[in-house]
């Protein structure tokens, strides 16, 4: 478990965490987004050791990074943006010489490098070159060496940063793995990852917490406000203007592919309002095939700007 007890973090005159506070549980994965600068790294850096916070407490399993770092270490494994990686190692190599480093007996690493490796899927590479693998599986080895000494923390950097899609449905099925018994937290910039990955997100902009919740309460929340799609066979006469009339409308948009054989609007009622009946009945009224009616979904990414709309100028 990872506690923030409002942390504040300054670079000289620059505040790049002000007053943040959460909790992240293990078994949960925890998506830590917000734009460039808005603090994200500077978390990451505090709860590896990295760096202390400059007021409030940061506990990783109940123990203090600023108290005891060493431990606190202990119980992270991190995977950075850019894995580093010795190319000329063989994997089974590059794992021995990680746990190592993290100070596991030499009678304990051949069980913790069997483990690492059967959980990242190494199997078959084990006595490769790392330098011989493809992105996807020096990933896997990056993935390897955060938790070739069985951390209770993971921490993940763009973990999908340049894989193909395979590649990025494979990673993102371990990380689920993994997350199930240990506490994740993972940055990144791709908001499928986080609806595909996460179990909550936390949105930073400026230095503060502007969200906190699951990807599709999120969503949920912010999606409506009125909107509707609209799709009907054809193209009525005058359809956007009886709109207009007809219905408590806002604004009629008509997104109709010129030359087709459909009529698509896009319709803005009052925050909150559920039209798809009256949209319904009218559709009934005037003889129309409909084709298609929904309310408009909010996506991540429309919810991820809405709430970060003044970006900050804060150092990460």
């Amino acid at each position: 478990m990872i506690q923030f007890d409002q942390i504040g973090k300054s670079y000289g005159t620059v505040r790049a965490l002000d007053d943040v506070s959460m909790t992240v549980e293990t078994g949960q994965i925890l998506g830590l987004l917000g734009p460039n600068g808005a603090g994200k790294t500077t978390a990451m850096k505090i709860i590896t050791c990295y760096m202390p916070p400059t007021s409030g407490r940061v506990t990783v399993d109940g123990i203090d990074v600023v108290e005891d770092p060493l431990a606190v270490r202990r119980k992270v494994g991190y995977l950075p943006e850019h894995n580093p990686l010795y190319l000329d190692m063989g994997v089974s190599d590059y794992l021995r010489f990680c746990g190592r480093l993290h100070g596991l007996e030499a009678a304990a690493l051949p069980v913790a490098i069997d483990r690492a490796i059967e959980r990242c899927g190494l199997k078959e590479y084990r006595n490769r070159f790392i330098g011989q693998l493809s992105k996807g599986y020096r990933q896997r080895v990056g993935l390897a060496q955060a938790i070739i000494h069985d951390p209770q923390v993971l921490i993940l950097d763009e973990p999908t940063t340049g894989l193909d899609p395979n590649q990025i449905i494979e990673i993102r099925k371990l990380i689920r793995d993994i997350g199930a018994e240990k506490t994740v937290i993972l940055s990144t910039h791709i908001m499928q990852e986080v609806q595909a990955t996460c179990s909550r997100m936390v949105i930073i902009n400026r230095g503060r917490i502007v969200a906190d919740d699951t990807p599709e309460q999120l969503r949920a929340r912010m999606t409506g406000a009125g909107s509707h799609i609209l799709e009907v066979q054809g193209h009525p006469e005058g359809a956007a203007r009886l709109l207009n009339e007809r219905l408590p409308l806002r604004e009629v948009i008509d997104h109709s592919a010129p030359g087709g054989d459909t009529s698509r609007f896009e319709l803005h009622g009052d925050p909150g309002d559920d039209l798809r009946e009256r949209l319904f009945r009218f559709c009934v009224e005037q003889d129309w095939t409909l084709l298609e009616l929904a309310r408009s979904q909010t996506s991540l990414e429309d919810v991820f700007r809405q709430l970060t709309a003044e970006d900050g100028k804060e150092a990460a």
